[in-house]
């Protein structure tokens, strides 16, 4: 039996109570609030399933369909080349822009080679190397996020994640160039922060944007790895959830059955967005672009007690 005709027979039940005399409303409250609770579980869970398909487009899908001439970049000029960032220039519409993504891979030996898309501390660096020479050239900067969190292995932290990160959310937050984040898949912990602060900040409507995985969630904070479903549902990871809190600027809608099903279509919503945020923001004073972009980043999380 589904929620609704679940719901419908909870009514009837409220009724025949009434009828009889008999005070069982708040019993039932109960069962119709658990019931809206378990439906909004299974909900969010399909999103977090979306946002997850393995046939879901990954950055490289849509830099192919949205820019010309794309031209990658590689190293940090400390250490090495990440292959799980991916950053280059290309041109959105004969304006020329500098890109940024998170890059997972579509088989088994394309994610060995791109870590799955959890990056190391060198990709954070590739990534800050290369918006550090777009606000030189004042070229905007387009930022793809679709990881489930940076690596978290000995090596990136013997080269220093955290500081890589924490760097690129301080470096982020004062370029004078514009920025724009789309989110396009999972949007995972310090991971994705590494690579999301700017003026505009938009998400796919089954994208996820969380400060830790489900699974994460529900090991550390539930003690049962198998309760990730009601840790994902807690933390209001999806799109409209980010929207309602003012974390996000904007919801792009996705074709029935998630962005899979409609790659070329997706990309043509992203690069509408994009083309008029960026005749928005090129035309602002640099300046400007970085004091709002400080307010916006400090309203963050902002709430009322009592």
């Amino acid at each position: 039996m589904n929620t609704a005709a679940l719901q419908k027979k909870i009514a009837e039940l409220k009724k025949l109570a009434q009828e009889s005399g008999l005070d069982a409303d708040e019993e039932l409250d109960q069962l119709d609030a658990k019931i809206q609770a378990s439906s909004r579980t299974e909900e969010v869970w399909k999103l977090v399933e979306l946002a997850r398909h393995p046939e879901r487009p990954y950055a490289m899908d849509y830099i192919n369909r949205i820019f010309d001439g794309f031209i990658e970049l590689h190293g940090d000029r400390y250490f090495a080349d990440d292959p799980s960032i991916v950053g280059g220039l290309g041109y959105l519409n004969g304006r020329p822009v500098t890109i940024l993504a998170n890059q997972k891979g579509r088989t088994l030996k394309e994610n060995v080679f791109r870590n799955h898309g959890m990056a190391h501390p060198e990709g954070y660096r590739k990534a800050l190397r290369l918006a550090k020479q777009a606000e030189k050239f004042r070229r905007p900067i387009v930022t793809f996020v679709d990881t489930s969190g940076a690596y978290p292995g000995l090596g990136a932290e013997e080269r220093g994640i955290g500081e890589a990160i924490a760097r690129n959310l301080r470096d982020f937050s004062q370029l004078k160039t514009p920025v724009v984040c789309i989110i396009i898949g999972e949007g995972g912990s310090g991971g994705a922060l590494g690579l999301c602060v700017g003026d505009k900040v938009y998400m796919l409507e089954n994208a996820i944007y969380s400060v830790i995985s489900p699974e994460g969630c529900a090991s550390i904070l539930l003690r049962d790895a198998s309760k990730a479903k009601d840790a994902a549902a807690m933390l209001r990871i999806t799109s409209s959830d980010l929207l309602e809190f003012k974390v996000i600027n904007g919801v792009i809608d996705e074709p029935p059955g998630g962005a899979h099903a409609d790659p070329d279509k997706t990309a043509a919503s992203i690069k509408e967005i994009l083309l008029r945020e960026l005749d928005d923001l090129c035309g602002r004073n640099p300046n400007v672009l970085v004091r709002y972009r400080n307010q916006k980043l400090r309203k963050i999380g902002h709430w009322n007690e009592g």
